[in-house]
């Protein structure tokens, strides 16, 4: 007889336990010679060395497949064990896949930009992602970002934006400074929601595994083993933007996403981001990715709304 302990390090203990540890229930009955304690997120196993490796190795493929699905049923346990996995709740892996949301649900390109973006996100260290409003240039950003996190290609996720009024002021907002800034990040919150269940979540956050903050907070630093994504960067000025592109450090991808439409900068102040897009253009490794109404991807009516906008500025021009 032997005892080990295994750490559940690399998945969401809620998804991968089930609803009142059913999952954990499951799993004793299908390992009946062992002897198995759960607590947070240590297994105390104990029994033969045989039937132990065999354990260890179940555990290693259920824990990658909560991991990548955000989600762990006892029909996955059940076809893992019997070494089936082509065949469990989810059916066949989507080949288009980025990575999944915490329903299991594949979180796919759904336009041929957004296809772009995550072809060039392999073979580019910096893009430029740029288009209206619902395009989903900000959701796969972030998407590129978890998956790269969750494959070990990159240690951390670093979020920004800029924190511009967009017709409302900061100082009266309720709250200290992070109470205030909040409400800016809302929407960076919002896809990483979506992609990583909510406990795993804060305990990225706490770790600063996934570090979300206004862009002053970039001041000085040096970016490295990470995916950087500035968020609406058209409300950045010329010092902000260049100041944030120099912050990249070794095996680093930034990704800039923003929509020129939408600048919310004093209109004394040009926008950084249309700055860098002309300064930039052409530089070696450095995609620029322009999206249009084709992309967008939220209700129908966001189209004909940012349709209607282009047409009336195009026929008010001075």
């Amino acid at each position: 007889m032997i005892e080990k302990h295994i750490i559940l390090d690399e998945t969401d203990l809620l998804a991968f336990y089930g609803p009142a540890n059913q999952n954990m229930q499951m799993i004793k009955a299908l390992f009946p010679k062992l002897r198995i304690v759960a607590r947070g997120n240590v297994m105390k196993v104990l029994g033969d060395e045989e039937e132990m490796c065999a354990f260890e190795d179940t555990m290693q493929q259920l824990q990658a497949h909560c991991a990548k699905y955000n989600l762990l049923t006892e029909e996955d346990i059940l076809h893992i064990v019997k070494g089936d996995r082509r065949h469990g709740s989810h059916g066949a892996d989507d080949p288009a896949a980025i990575c999944y949301s915490i329903s299991g649900r594949p979180i796919t390109p759904r336009s041929a930009n957004q296809r772009r973006l995550v072809d060039d996100f392999r073979t580019h260290d910096m893009l430029f992602a740029v288009g209206p409003a619902g395009s989903g240039k900000t959701y796969v950003s972030i998407a590129l970002a978890v998956r790269a996190l969750k494959n070990k290609e990159v240690r951390r996720i670093i979020l920004s934006r800029p924190a511009v009024e967009a017709g409302e002021k900061l100082g009266f907002l309720p709250g200290d400074m992070k109470d205030k800034i909040d409400p800016y990040l809302q929407p960076l919150y919002d896809a990483l929601q979506d992609m990583i269940p909510a406990q795993k979540l804060q305990e990225y956050i706490e770790q600063q595994t996934i570090q979300i903050a206004p862009l002053a907070f970039m001041r000085g630093r040096t970016l490295n083993d990470a995916v950087v994504i500035l968020d609406e960067a058209q409300n950045t000025t010329t010092q902000q933007i260049k100041m944030f592109l120099t912050r990249m450090g070794h095996n680093a991808k930034m990704i800039i996403t923003g929509d020129v439409t939408q600048v919310d900068l004093p209109r004394s102040v040009h926008s950084g981001l249309i700055e860098a897009m002309a300064v930039l253009e052409g530089v070696k490794g450095i995609s620029f990715i322009k999206m249009d109404e084709s992309d967008i991807v939220r209700h129908k009516l966001v189209t004909r709304i940012v349709n209607a906008y282009r047409e009336y500025e195009e026929k008010n021009l001075p």
